[in-house]
């Protein structure tokens, strides 16, 4: 489910979706009972951090394409002070240096503020600027811009756009990188740089230093809804086993992959405590990152127990639906 929300002409898509929310409250609550020690309260603590952390490298990642271009520059210079320049060293090709759309990023005001208030940089780590800004200069695709004589704003944003999604994407020591940064980093920059691009997509040529990014929610109903999954799965940990239990008879519990236990009683909590969802939403939702986050065969075998629940909470009348949630319930 993705929301789009409107700022003047501009049309973007919010970061946080209500399946990424899904699965970091999944990752939450594996490390909340692989942890002794942690509460509640610090469940939902890591819960606000990790969401932070998300939309912290979604900015990071963005102002990287400005570092790129730094380097150009830099490289620029040092090779115009030789001491024995060539004529190309004097007469540079500056069109990376000179592309609209990083002019644009760099002056923008909401990732200028983003950056300096929460000190994210990249000053720590020039050796792997200066080594990914090789790469780059290496790609077809960048050669291509740089020799094509025909120059715009479109050939600039395309450029800015494959670079991201053909070099940065595939460029493993960014991976190690993150990794060592954050342990929330590493899974999510594939989803990260499709927002960038997303972000990129929407720029125009005449906007401005106060052309919007994506924005992280929609509205308090997402961050609502993200801890109060995160809280009641937590508080009915225990009665959900039984349920569970239940309908895996010739299963022994303690046999079940402790994260296909895990997706069971989020979705059984998503589809008790929140009458607005239909119940077929949060069953292809679990069921989708059941195929990402388990075993092989987990999405098949969750699908037939919580088949099985759901059809005994509707028998006992406990699935409530109103509204939208009403949908398919018949």
């Amino acid at each position: 489910m993705h929301f789009i929300i409107k700022y003047h002409e501009y049309t973007f898509i919010t970061m946080i979706t209500r399946r990424l929310l899904r699965i970091k409250i999944l990752q939450i609550i594996f490390s909340y009972k692989f942890s002794g020690g942690k509460t509640l309260p610090i469940a939902e603590k890591e819960l606000d951090h990790s969401i932070k952390k998300f939309y912290d490298l979604y900015h990071q990642m963005t102002y990287l394409i400005i570092e790129l271009k730094n380097m150009a520059e830099t490289k620029t210079e040092l090779a115009k002070a030789k001491k024995a320049p060539t004529y190309e060293d004097l007469n540079p090709n500056t069109k990376f240096i000179d592309n609209q759309l990083i002019a644009q990023l760099e002056k923008n005001a909401a990732l200028n503020n983003y950056i300096h208030t929460n000190k994210l940089n990249w000053k720590k780590n020039r050796d792997f600027i200066k080594n990914l800004y090789n790469t780059v200069i290496n790609t077809d695709a960048y050669k291509e811009y740089m020799n094509n004589p025909k120059q715009g704003y479109k050939a600039d944003k395309d450029i800015v756009i494959k670079i991201y999604r053909v070099v940065i994407a595939n460029y493993e020591p960014l991976y190690q990188l993150l990794e060592e940064q954050s342990i929330y980093w590493n899974d999510e920059i594939d989803l990260v740089i499709s927002f960038i691009i997303k972000t990129i997509k929407e720029f125009r040529k005449d906007d401005g230093k106060d052309t919007p990014l994506m924005p992280l929610y929609k509205n308090e109903e997402d961050i609502n809804f993200a801890k109060k999954l995160l809280r009641k799965t937590i508080q009915n940990f225990d009665e959900y086993n039984e349920l569970i239990k239940q309908y895996s008879q010739n299963w022994d519990l303690e046999r079940i992959a402790f994260m296909d236990i895990l997706i069971m009683k989020l979705a059984i909590t998503e589809i008790l405590e929140f009458t607005s969802i239909p119940t077929r939403v949060t069953l292809d939702e679990y069921i989708e990152i059941a195929k990402n986050y388990s075993t092989e065969k987990s999405n098949i075998f969750i699908n037939g127990i919580l088949d099985k629940i759901i059809v005994k909470l509707k028998e006992e009348n406990k699935i409530q639906k109103d509204g939208r949630g009403l949908i398919g319930e018949n």
